[in-house]
């Protein structure tokens, strides 16, 4: 008996099927430690999907929604997430309707990958991402123009991290919902300047995670909620949402 448990333990493991693998390492094992559980799956699912010579992958947020049984808001919620962990670079495309290139972070890729161009600038990467997460508000107008693109510059100009900008537009977005509970629907924020005086707000306060990972909970809340009011016009008839006080979304 000792002889065959023994040569059970030298025989090398081998896989069932050879191919369409991930090499799961210690860093995939972090990520599911501090992502939320939406986020992880998505992380998963790009790793997956993403070339192995290169650890890119596009995919439009609608495709990303439909392959992870997951809202269109809950995806921008996760890319934010990713991108503020710093375990996945988001280029989104010129337009709501181009896809995203996702790629994983050095950290976090396991493979050796093959040069995969010329780094987007510092000034690009910066508005891309300014765009990604502006273009991802449910409550926004998905457009994202030449004016926003300039007033991206001009913030990064300033020094204002864009973690600082991405924090901002989670708190306006919040706060946008509510006023449309209370007060009825008005037009979508169509512009990035809706954000400035909330961006000076937050480099007075800057976020701690427990506080953004809050907000973000609230928002799909709130996002859920409205979706559902809206569908059954109850808003309307019932006063309005009454569930939480305006002063509830403020640091």
């Amino acid at each position: 008996m000792t002889s065959n448990s023994s040569t059970t333990k030298d025989r090398k493991l081998r896989l069932k099927q050879p191919t369409g693998w991930f090499a799961a390492g210690a860093r995939f094992q972090r990520a599911l430690l501090l992502l939320s559980d939406g986020a992880f799956k998505m992380f998963a699912y790009l790793c997956l999907q993403a070339d192995r010579r290169t650890g890119q992958v596009e995919k439009t947020h609608g495709e990303l929604a439909r392959s992870l049984g997951k809202s269109r808001r809950a995806i921008g919620t996760y890319v934010g997430e990713l991108e503020n962990h710093r375990i996945c670079r988001a280029r989104a495309g010129r337009n709501q309707f181009a896809p995203t290139v996702f790629e994983i972070e050095e950290t976090y890729w396991p493979y050796d990958r093959l040069a995969s161009g010329p780094e987007p600038s510092r000034d690009r990467t910066y508005v891309d991402s300014v765009r990604q997460t502006f273009l991802s508000l449910a409550c926004g107008s998905g457009k994202f123009n030449s004016t926003d693109e300039k007033t991206a510059r001009q913030m990064e100009a300033e020094g204002i991290p864009v973690e600082i900008v991405q924090d901002a537009i989670l708190l306006g977005e919040c706060r946008k919902y509510i006023s449309w509970f209370h007060s009825g629907t008005s037009e979508p924020i169509a512009s990035l300047r809706y954000f400035e005086e909330i961006i000076e707000e937050v480099r007075r306060r800057p976020f701690v995670p427990e506080y953004r990972q809050y907000l973000r909970t609230q928002l799909q809340k709130l996002s859920e909620r409205w979706n559902e009011s809206a569908k059954s016009n109850k808003h309307r008839s019932n006063g309005g949402y009454t569930g939480m006080a305006p002063g509830e979304i403020a640091q």
